[in-house]
């Protein structure tokens, strides 16, 4: 059931109570009880009227009972609505203002020392954890090697035509060897001088396209007379499963053709676990909310994430900055920190710094 079909389900008095209880689950923590609500609620009504109310938003899913005489907390997906569509912003304080833009004061013109400063401003005003994302560089590139530290980790060392070096450590795509990196770096050499991450991105992008094409062509044919068929077709874990294959020995022209179709599968996957190599960056413009596992980095520990990109000059997205914290952030005062943050870190970076 998606947003707008619970919130048609819901009238003025059910979403007065969802309301209440969550902004007080974000202030307190605590479960809210039916009495507590009675001395809130715009209208007087009685406590059986809110249980039966908030047995309601339970079915729906928006609450939970922690335990079975206690009040209602509001779930993920109860937060994801709140979040969504009823929460109100509060404007940035003048003082929480003046404590970010005090972060600029300073006479060193380093983008590194200065984001350090940000990030620690924004961690104090919020109580959580800052993410400072620095901006990305956007130099064409000269050379890539891959490095692999462990089964689950690698580094990539970027060398710029500027001078410039890039040491990133990253989780490589599973199944991945220090041969295979080898060769999705001779790859990447092959086709990357010259071009930007985000141009090689592209690059990678139509490759994988192009080849997909390719492939369906050639095995349109095979598919058609019964001699393969499509597993997952479409999706990630796609694979043609070829039947009957005694009978191919017969005919030379279908083997050509599987072993065409063999050859361009096999590239289209290498394609597809090179751009896996490439950090991905979102598209979009403004401020984004993360509540629990909604972001699988935060899936076990239940935190919530608010970040928001920052761009330069040209409009390009280049880095991010965003509060990671409990799923009970106060999000209608953080969320407009966080993107006045954003927007400040931007014409930092736009200005030269």
């Amino acid at each position: 059931m998606n947003r707008e079909d619970i919130m048609s389900q819901m009238n003025d008095r059910s979403r007065e109570v969802f309301q209440r209880i969550v902004e007080s689950y974000l202030a307190t923590g605590e479960p809210v009880g039916s009495r507590t609500l009675t001395r809130t609620l715009s209208e007087s009504v009685s406590a059986a009227t809110i249980r039966n109310v908030m047995q309601d938003l339970e079915f729906l899913g928006l609450l939970n009972s922690p335990h079975a005489s206690a009040g209602r907390l509001p779930t993920q997906a109860g937060l994801r609505m709140f979040v969504d569509g009823l929460l109100e912003m509060d404007e940035v304080t003048n003082q929480d203002r003046e404590k970010l833009d005090a972060t600029l004061g300073s006479n060193d013109r380093d983008v590194g020392v200065m984001l350090d400063r940000i990030g620690s401003a924004l961690s104090g005003l919020t109580q959580g954890a800052s993410l400072v994302l620095a901006p990305k560089h956007e130099a064409p590139i000269k050379h890539i090697e891959f490095v692999s530290l462990a089964a689950d980790r690698a580094l990539v060392v970027l060398v710029f035509a500027d001078g410039h070096v890039e040491n990133r450590v990253f989780t490589p795509p599973l199944g991945q060897t220090p041969s295979s990196m080898r060769e999705a770096a001779n790859f990447l050499n092959a086709i990357a001088v010259g071009l930007t991450i985000s141009e090689l991105r592209g690059r990678i992008a139509r490759e994988i396209k192009s080849r997909r094409q390719e492939l369906d062509v050639l095995a349109q044919d095979l598919v058609k007379t019964g001699l393969a068929v499509w597993e997952n077709e479409g999706e990630q874990t796609e694979r043609l499963i070829v039947r009957g294959r005694a009978n191919l020995i017969e005919g030379s022209d279908d083997v050509e053709a599987l072993d065409r179709v063999r050859a361009l599968f096999d590239d289209l996957e290498r394609k597809r676990d090179i751009a896996e190599f490439l950090e991905l960056t979102d598209a979009g413009e403004g401020v984004r909310i993360f509540i629990g596992s909604e972001n699988k980095l935060f899936s076990l520990s239940g935190s919530s994430l608010v970040v928001s990109p920052y761009m330069n000059s040209d409009r390009k997205i280049i880095g991010a900055v965003g509060v990671i914290g409990p799923t009970r952030l106060n999000y209608g005062r953080i969320v407009p920190i966080v993107n006045y943050t954003a927007q400040m870190v931007g014409k930092l970076i736009s200005d030269g710094g």
